[in-house]
């Protein structure tokens, strides 16, 4: 199982913390962040299809 790095959404009501969050205006703001995230830490962006993506380091969990 893989690490949440960073969270990228527009919606505060649903995220909380636990990683980085990033808050953006809107779906096309969203994505430019989450795939310069993506790039900078290595990480593969998901998204939730709620308004909200996920950062995830898939190779720390076969370290």
């Amino acid at each position: 199982m893989g690490r949440i790095v960073a969270i990228v959404t527009a919606d505060r009501d649903k995220v909380a913390g636990g990683s980085p969050i990033f808050w953006v205006k809107d779906a096309a703001d969203q994505q430019k962040i989450a795939f310069k995230l993506e790039k900078i830490l290595d990480a593969a962006a998901h998204d939730l299809e709620n308004g909200t993506m996920i950062l995830v380091d898939h190779k720390s969990s076969s370290e």
